[in-house]
C-alpha cells in the first residue's frame, strides 16, 4: 500500500444509542421516545439551545422515535396543536 492509500482509509463508524432509562423499563419505548420530544423542547426553551444537558434528550429522542413521528410532531408545534404542554 502507498502512503496515500493509507492515509485515506475510510473511518470505522460507531453505532450508538440511548442507555436505559429506569423510568422506562419495558421494551416498548414509545413513551421514552415522547416524553425525550418534550422534555429536549422543554429544556431548550428554559435553558437555551445551547445548553449542553439538552442534547441528552435530543439523542434519545432521534434515536427511539420514528421520523414521521417527528415531523409530524414538529408540524403541530408550530401550528399550535402539539398534544402536550411545552
Amino acid at each position: 500500500m502507498s502512503e496515500q492509500e493509507d492515509q485515506e482509509a475510510p473511518k470505522q463508524f460507531t453505532f450508538g444509542t440511548v442507555g436505559f432509562d429506569a423510568r422506562f423499563p419495558n421494551t416498548n419505548q414509545t413513551k421514552h421516545c415522547f416524553q425525550s420530544y418534550i422534555d429536549y423542547f422543554r429544556c431548550i426553551k428554559a435553558k437555551g439551545e445551547d445548553f449542553v444537558p439538552c442534547k441528552q434528550f435530543w439523542h434519545a429522542y432521534q434515536s427511539l422515535c420514528p421520523m414521521e413521528w417527528v415531523e409530524r410532531w414538529d408540524e403541530q408545534r408550530e401550528n399550535g396543536t402539539f398534544p402536550a404542554p411545552i
